[in-house]
């Protein structure tokens, strides 16, 4: 076993605070939707993911600590009205849940791949197990209650075979080959990705107070809602079915329950993520029109999140994440101190 005195390398380091972000900013979701939530399943739900992100920011609070570097500020009680009025319905928070509990199981898991220390790999590999645990009671509950629209199914062939015509790429000229089980479920993770976008930034866009922050979080919205529009027609064309929209479980409150760092930090999470995913997508792709579509979108969340990016900046938001020593300006002091 390693000694917890080997220094956290700089991936490490960079999980851990990109972590504690993350949970800090669900601690202060969690507070808020547990004063709302009626339904005795979700509200469980929601109870143990509190917990569990109270009990993963200690246990970061204490790797910090012990290697002497700032905790991140994060979110706090600052950020975040318990007593506003509902924003979302009971069925949203069951959806939500769902998307975040899944791209934190993503981000376990390229946690684990990128621990070398002992004590940090145990650690990730505890999140991950008892995140798959929650993911499961999740998937229970939306199943148990009818609220999970499944991806379509495919009709078994008559026997296995290979691919014989370069037509098997052609998406631009020719006929197109149907869908592959696996563009249909990245296309179906992504939908659900989007219309959780495109709820989150409508209520958002109903409460936040900068009319700068509100025109940016619609402009992504209309972005979001384009690239729904985009997967729907190709599954359309399959004859295939979509998942449902979730912008109706939005209530019509105009009063914030999150402050507009919150806000932001949220919206440009789902950015980052979404290109992540974009990317994952693309790299299993074979359709040349859905290679296209999957560039020309990652290009305009790029361009999307760059403008969140200085927005933040401008208000003083954007917490630096984990970096190496500036060399260059250290090596320039040393020289005019010298002179």
């Amino acid at each position: 076993m390693e000694s917890n005195s080997i220094r956290l390398t700089a991936p490490e380091i960079s999980s851990l605070w990109t972590q504690y972000l993350f949970e800090t900013m669900s601690i202060c979701f969690f507070k808020y939707a547990l004063e709302h939530i009626e339904d005795k399943d979700i509200k469980e739900i929601y109870s143990t993911g509190l917990q569990l992100s109270e009990q993963h920011v200690l246990q970061i609070k204490t790797f910090f600590e012990g290697e002497k570097y700032p905790i991140p500020q994060g979110f706090s009680e600052d950020d975040v009205n318990v007593k506003a009025p509902r924003l979302f319905q009971d069925t949203f928070y069951l959806y939500y849940i769902y998307i975040m509990t899944l791209q934190g199981l993503t981000g376990y898991s390229l946690s684990v791949g990128t621990s070398i220390r002992a004590d940090l790999r145990k650690y990730y590999i505890a999140c991950n197990t008892e995140t798959m645990s929650y993911y499961d009671t999740i998937m229970d509950t939306l199943l148990s209650k009818g609220l999970f629209s499944r991806p379509p199914v495919l009709s078994p062939p008559k026997k296995i075979d290979f691919v014989k015509h370069k037509s098997f790429l052609t998406g631009w000229f020719g006929e197109r080959r149907p869908l592959t089980g696996m563009e249909i479920g990245d296309i179906t993770f992504n939908m659900n990705k989007m219309n959780l976008h495109v709820a989150l930034k409508l209520a958002y866009s109903q409460v936040c107070a900068s009319n700068k922050i509100r025109k940016y979080i619609k402009q992504g919205m209309e972005t979001s809602n384009k690239q729904i529009e985009t997967f729907i027609s190709l599954f359309f064309e399959e004859k295939l079915n979509s998942p449902i929209t979730w912008q109706s479980l939005v209530t019509d409150s105009s009063d914030s329950p999150f402050s507009d760092k919150f806000m932001m930090y949220q919206v440009q999470l789902s950015t980052q993520v979404a290109i992540a995913f974009y990317g994952a997508a693309l790299s299993v792709t074979s359709r040349r029109d859905l290679a296209l579509q999957y560039g020309i979108f990652t290009a305009e969340l790029t361009k999307y999140g760059e403008e969140g990016v200085n927005i933040m900046i401008e208000n003083g938001w954007l917490e630096e994440p984990p970096r190496a020593s500036d060399r260059r300006s250290l090596s320039a002091g040393k020289m005019i101190n010298n002179n």
